[in-house]
């Protein structure tokens, strides 16, 4: 015997409201769709991004809707008869209507020429039902005094979002307008200085290699704690604000704007961290302050420290930046201490899949480059050596979404922070670099540069570059006692004390 349908407890059931008012619905037209569904051979396919069960008001059309899809997912054909078996199969039919109802709908089709056009209205009015059902959902729990406000919003923001993401629905475009785009994008980078078609990174090889961020990419640059992470970010921000006049959002979830604009201070003014936070410093070290402290002020850097950000609250965010101040490229620091609140996970790493999901899908959206920071996990202190030592893709936390979301993924790598001096290979000498690797890249090659890395000013900058030799730790002597990884003592090659968990964000 069929197995008895189960009511669909996931379907919003949308009554008539206080005044009097029934929801939002088109009977007569779902009717037409279904009735020109089962008459026209290539029908579902002309309506299949369009609707689902749910968009059906009428019980009876939403089981014969349903009944249709199941046949459309086997390549079965789809009229009258095999729809009423299908419904017969399923123990649905005389809940349907039976097969009296279904010769009825088939009978009051016309012509299937609109058909595309009613099932839009037919989404438009289950649009509209969901968005009924959700707001008195949040006006009922928002005269509950016991819950959180804030929650609350989050809550909202993200039904709101979903509801968006189901009817967000992109026509098929004949190619020739999206090549004059192309072909005008191509044409303005050609009038670009070193051929940079994207955001120029500030570093002159690594922009080589990409041509810049490019516009709707999402790039992650991921790297182990006190590999630089934040400081490469800051350096590059600085770089495309005061050097390219470019406008940049930072949206840092663990340090405060303060902190974030002390470690900008220090990067520009190239003033230690201490002397910075205590004021401790001599009257030329206070006249360098004075001076280069001019280059950041006007710059076009825009700054949100809120912790715990959801990815609902970056979106509108991110769209206000854009509109108001033509925000360019979004940094965040880093994507492991986002949260999809709003929506319940049955794991972290599910969570994770629908923040690196979202976070591509509003670089698209709002057409410039996502950099988000991401933690690696601690395979790469296992492995030994400058080339163990060098981290790979299957190093990211919760790698697959990630790694598949991303257009590009980046790492960074300092050898000297595992007492690695040199290359066995080349004799390069190791100490004050940082490799950034391009470890995968969906419109380009891969391939790594060296950057020149200041600590004590938190700063990344071309290797050709000046600088002063003596921040150089000096090489080991034969017969010095070297610590091939400093992972287990909690010191780092310059004698502070590091945290060694995966949390930091440096």
């Amino acid at each position: 015997m069929p197995t008895p349908r189960k009511n669909n407890k996931s379907t919003p059931k949308v009554g008539p409201n206080d005044m009097g008012k029934l929801p939002p619905q088109a009977p007569e037209l779902e009717g037409s769709v279904l009735g020109a569904l089962m008459i026209e051979k290539e029908a579902y396919a002309t309506v299949a991004d369009l609707l689902r069960p749910e968009s059906f008001y009428k019980e009876q059309n939403r089981l014969v809707f349903e009944a249709i899809r199941a046949l459309a997912a086997k390549d079965q054909p789809i009229d009258i008869l095999s729809v009423a078996e299908k419904l017969k199969s399923q123990g649905t039919l005389v809940e349907a209507g039976g097969a009296l109802y279904l010769s009825e709908l088939s009978r009051q089709v016309a012509s299937t020429a609109h058909l595309r056009y009613h099932a839009q209205i037919v989404s438009q009015k289950a649009t509209a039902r969901d968005l009924i059902s959700m707001a008195a959902k949040i006006e009922e729990q928002a005269y509950d005094e016991t819950q959180d406000v804030d929650e609350l919003m989050q809550q909202a923001e993200a039904g709101i979002f979903e509801i968006s993401q189901r009817a967000q629905k992109r026509d098929v475009t004949q190619i020739d307008p999206v090549i004059e785009e192309a072909f005008e994008r191509i044409r303005k980078a050609s009038k670009n200085e070193g051929n940079i078609s994207g955001v120029p990174s500030g570093f002159h090889d690594l922009d080589k290699i990409t041509s810049g961020w490019q516009k709707s990419d999402l790039v992650i640059i991921a790297a182990r704690p006190a590999m630089g992470k934040t400081a490469f970010v800051l350096s590059m921000a600085k770089n495309m604000a005061v050097n390219y006049n470019i406008p940049v959002a930072m949206f840092s979830l663990e340090m405060s704007n303060v902190q974030l604009v002390n470690r900008l201070i220090m990067n520009v003014c190239e003033l230690e961290g201490d002397k910075i936070k205590n004021g401790k410093m001599t009257n030329a070290e206070w006249a360098q302050l004075e001076h280069k402290i001019n280059e950041l002020r006007g710059a076009q850097i825009y700054v949100d420290d809120t912790p715990s950000l959801s990815v609902f609250e970056l979106r509108s965010k991110a769209r206000k930046l854009v509109r108001e101040h033509k925000v360019q490229l979004i940094i965040i620091d880093y994507l492991q201490l986002m949260n999809a609140q709003g929506i319940n996970f049955g794991s972290r790493e599910q969570e994770i899949s629908i923040i690196s999901r979202n976070l591509k899908a509003l670089a698209k959206e709002l057409d410039i480059p996502i950099i988000a920071l991401s933690q690696l996990n601690r395979n790469v202190e296992s492995r030994t050596g400058v080339e163990g030592k060098t981290p790979q893709l299957s190093d990211l936390r919760e790698s697959g979404a990630i790694e598949q979301d991303a257009d590009m993924v980046c790492f960074i790598h300092r050898p000297e922070y595992y007492h690695l001096y040199s290359d066995e290979k080349t004799g390069k000498d190791l100490r004050g670099l940082g490799q950034i690797i391009v470890a995968k890249h969906r419109n380009g090659a891969t391939d790594s540069i060296w950057l020149r890395f200041r600590g004590k000013y938190a700063k990344f900058q071309n290797e050709d570059e000046t600088f002063d030799d003596n921040e150089l730790p000096p090489l080991p002597q034969p017969g010095d006692v070297t610590i091939k990884s400093k992972m287990n003592n909690n010191m780092s090659p310059d004698g502070a004390t590091q945290d060694n968990g995966d949390n930091m964000p440096f």
